[in-house]
């Protein structure tokens, strides 16, 4: 049985159900009202005849008094302390088989005389001989019996025809609530037969939860088809950059099989060849894996930074390493609450960047801003064009080449930096001109949030 059959049959069922239960609640309280109303009547003229009585004698016609109190369609009857009738007066049935029994705690009593309903009233009396009697005032309740039959044939009617309305009501109800799930259903189904990612139409109408609903849905299938379209290249992007050294090692193996062995020029140009492709492939798998790690969030060691400090050091060993000029301007120390070896290993990168593509000197400042501690890394090398900057940080992206291979560049080294820079909530600027040369400028906040030391 299908979700919306479901709810259709669920929600007439209560609203029938408690439909049933209000008109049940009117009927129970138009009866219970009409018949104490009665009892009031019965009372009433029970006091009145027992006022009538106290005033006669023995040689008084009690038949006459009893007949000018009876009620209408009913009667009067006596009984003794047991119960045993004295004398009785009916206008139009007999009192022979309707019980005498009565509780005294209760107000009045039902009881039933030729299948009609019979509401009786009892009172303690003083008899014209002088003893107590059990006064009892009787009327049938043919009046009340034929109104309470035409408002249950009402209160029927009235479920009946409210209920079609519900069950409309429910369908279209239903219809509504269940057909952003059925669209979600359907896009889904989609999605695994076709293999696309599939979006729900007209989700940015409206604001309730269920329009909410639809805009997520067809959020969640933005961030997986731009996923799966970055896995895709970068899968693709892995593929071409190995496939190459592996060509250049296979062809340069083949070469040491058949003349290496006899030509040892030819054979220290293959092993050259071989081990430089080789560091460069595992250059490329270690910073692949870097690339993985810094996606897994791994929790950040959060501690007081001497910026400056850091970057005396840090350019000390890239002199140490490289025999270049790092040329640095700092103020005095500037302290930050961030990951240390993150950031240092954020530096090494673009250094490094620079180094590989200059010849000339590395300018390194530091500034202190309100919020912010700006890091410029500026050199004098070949620049990057304005159109591929915006694509500076994709995975194996290459400005140039020819210029990479010669530098050995994989393509992965700034986007390393970009995650590195995206989990230390550092903005990164680049400006750059060809022929000119290139700036790094980071803008450091002087602390890290917590919600990002907790991850």
């Amino acid at each position: 049985m299908k979700l919306r059959t479901k709810i259709h049959l669920f929600t007439t069922l209560l609203m029938v159900v408690l439909l049933i239960v209000m008109n049940y609640g009117i009927f129970l309280l138009y009866e219970q009202l009409s018949i104490d109303t009665e009892a009031k009547q019965l009372h009433s003229r029970g006091e009145e005849l027992l006022t009538a009585l106290s005033k006669l004698d023995q040689t008084a016609n009690v038949d006459t008094v009893l007949r000018a109190y009876i009620p209408t369609n009913g009667a009067i009857r006596v009984l003794n302390t047991n119960g045993k009738e004295i004398t009785s007066i009916s206008t139009s049935f007999s009192t022979e088989h309707v019980s005498s029994t009565f509780e005294e705690k209760e107000q009045y009593g039902i009881s039933e005389v030729d299948s009609s309903p019979l509401i009786i009233t009892q009172t303690k009396a003083i008899w014209i001989n002088g003893k107590v009697v059990d006064l009892q005032l009787l009327q049938r309740l043919d009046d009340l019996a034929k109104n309470q039959q035409l408002l249950k044939l009402i209160l029927v009617a009235m479920t009946v025809l409210i209920a079609i309305p519900i069950l409309l009501s429910n369908m279209a109800l239903s219809r509504i609530i269940l057909r952003p799930l059925e669209q979600l259903i359907l896009a889904m189904k989609k999605s695994e037969t076709s293999g696309t990612y599939e979006k729900l139409e007209k989700s940015d109408v409206g604001k309730d939860e269920l329009a909410e609903m639809g805009r997520t849905f067809n959020r969640m299938m933005e961030a997986l088809e731009t996923n799966y379209m970055k896995q895709q290249q970068f899968v693709s992007n892995a593929s071409h950059e190995f496939k190459t050294p592996l060509t250049v090692i296979e062809s340069y193996a083949k070469l040491l099989l058949r003349r290496g062995f006899t030509n040892e020029k030819v054979a220290t140009e293959a092993l050259e060849a071989i081990v430089n492709e080789s560091t460069r492939m595992n250059n490329m798998i270690v910073q692949m894996l870097e690339l993985a790690k810094n996606k897994e969030r791994i929790p950040l060691s959060i501690q007081q930074l001497d910026v400056t400090h850091l970057l005396e050091n840090t350019l000390t060993q890239m002199r140490q390493a490289y025999n270049r000029n790092f040329q640095y301007q700092f103020a005095e120390s500037l302290y930050i609450i961030t990951d240390e070896p993150k950031l240092k290993q954020l530096l090494f990168i673009l250094l490094d960047n620079a180094r590989k593509y200059s010849d000339g000197r590395i300018e390194v400042s530091a500034t202190k801003q309100t919020n912010s501690i700006t890091i410029s890394i500026r050199d004098y090398g070949v620049g990057i064009p304005q159109d591929q900057l915006p694509h500076l940080f994709d995975r194996f992206f290459r400005v140039s080449e020819d210029r990479n291979r010669k530098t050995g560049g994989t393509g992965l080294g700034l986007a390393i930096a970009n995650e590195i820079a995206h989990s230390l909530q550092i903005k990164i600027e680049v400006e750059s001109e060809v022929d000119v040369g290139t700036c790094f400028i980071l803008h450091i906040p002087l602390s890290i949030k917590n919600e990002v030391e907790s991850k």
